[in-house]
């Protein structure tokens, strides 16, 4: 084995020996390098910072008399992820790469869409900074929150209908406080057809948030991780709302989904609300779609093939504990979808209950996770019948 490899293995080794349980926050780049492996440039000229992670996933699917419907084993996620800055701090970038079947979006676009996030960010001073690139919109709470940080096995049901999730454009952040009061703004102006697009039309998406945090801020940051992992000894509590509006849309949920055989203006509307205290969290989320016009797209050359806008609400709602000595953490979740009036009649209503129990050793970085519960669906149409499932997920993810 050549020196070379000897160095890179014994770097790869430090890296590991100082692990950090730092936040990790999608929105910004990561260059304090307290956790990952990282390097700079003897004259400071340029750093950067490697992380991977892994979620590897055992699910199975059981029908109301508790037989086995299907099973899932896969690697849920297989993430690569670089922070680093170029002659200044004041200009950084993030990038993160995906390697598993189910992070690239297969089902959809039937192509490996390898890259989730590119951004490069300018930071004009220690309030204002603005990003250029494919990153995740200032959407809903729980899509913001890295997959790496959540407390369940993957986001809600009402997540995966109705987020705004990543797209290319331009954004903006901007914080700041007035007594305890701190208050976040959050902007984007992109192309509103998702991520890894090589040509769109000329229909913007423009979209807006607002974060307030009346007790002052959460300790590193966990208003952007789940769970109360940091055991806040006093109130925290994060109030959100913001709006999106997505024109001449070609896709089933705006940014992801199935093609539309026209286009069509969506507007999503979203709040949460975010409490932790003494190893208590309480989270609830809610989100809308709406479209301009029929949510019912026909080809022209067939009427009779038609696909649906994805319209609609859900509130997701989670509540956990987590002992502070020990890491054990008990969570349930109870999230509904309600498709719009107009599809009714193809979608159905979708609720979840699932309880876990997660083991963390190394905070997100490292955890064990096990979750049962029942998925519940239930048809509009008198001529469908719905369906009972229960679910068992066992889950490990290990990172750096």
């Amino acid at each position: 084995m050549s020196d070379r490899i000897y160095l890179f293995l014994l770097f790869f080794m430090l890296g590991f020996s100082q692990l950090n349980a730092q936040t990790e926050v999608d929105e910004r780049a990561m260059i304090n390098f307290r956790k990952g492996l990282g390097f700079n440039a003897p004259d400071s000229s340029f750093g950067i910072n490697l992380r991977v992670r892994m979620q590897n996933r055992v699910a199975l699917n059981l029908n109301e008399n508790l037989g086995i419907n299907d099973i899932e084993a896969r690697v849920s996620r297989l993430r690569l992820r670089f922070d680093g800055y170029i002659l200044d701090q004041k200009i950084t970038y993030y990038i993160q790469l995906s390697f598993s079947r189910g992070d690239q979006d297969w089902d959809n676009t039937h192509m490996a869409n390898v890259v989730r996030d590119a951004m490069v960010y300018y930071r004009f001073n220690p309030n204002f900074y603005v990003g250029f690139g494919q990153g995740k919109l200032p959407g809903n709470r729980q899509r913001i929150i890295s997959s790496g940080q959540q407390q369940f096995f993957d986001r809600s049901n009402v997540n995966a209908n109705y987020t705004l999730d990543r797209d290319f454009g331009l954004f903006g952040y901007y914080s700041n406080n007035v007594g305890h009061l701190f208050y976040n703004f959050k902007a984007a102006v992109s192309t509103g057809d998702g991520r890894n697009q090589v040509r769109t039309n000329n229909g913007l998406m423009y979209t807006g948030r607002i974060e307030l945090l009346p007790f002052g801020k959460f300790t590193n940051d966990s208003d952007f991780s789940e769970g109360d992992l940091e055991h806040e000894t006093t109130p925290k509590l994060a109030l959100s709302a913001g709006y999106a509006t997505n024109q001449k849309a070609m896709r089933t949920r705006g940014t992801t989904g199935s093609s539309l055989y026209e286009s069509r203006n969506m507007n999503s509307v979203f709040a949460d609300v975010l409490l932790k205290y003494h190893g208590w969290a309480l989270s609830s989320e809610y989100i809308s779609r709406t479209t301009d016009g029929s949510a019912i797209t026909y080809n022209k050359a067939d009427s009779s093939m038609f696909s649906l806008v994805n319209t609609g609400e859900g509130i997701n709602t989670q509540l956990s504990y987590c002992f502070k000595e020990s890491k054990w953490e008990i969570a349930a979740r109870y999230s509904v979808v309600l498709p719009g009036e107009e599809i009714r009649n193809y979608s159905m209503k979708d609720t979840y209950y699932l309880l876990g129990v997660n083991k963390y050793v190394k905070k997100h970085l490292t955890k064990f996770q096990l979750f049962t519960g029942l998925r519940s669906q239930q048809s509009y149409a008198s001529h469908v019948f719905g369906s009972d499932q229960f679910l068992l997920v066992f889950q490990v993810e290990l990172g750096i």
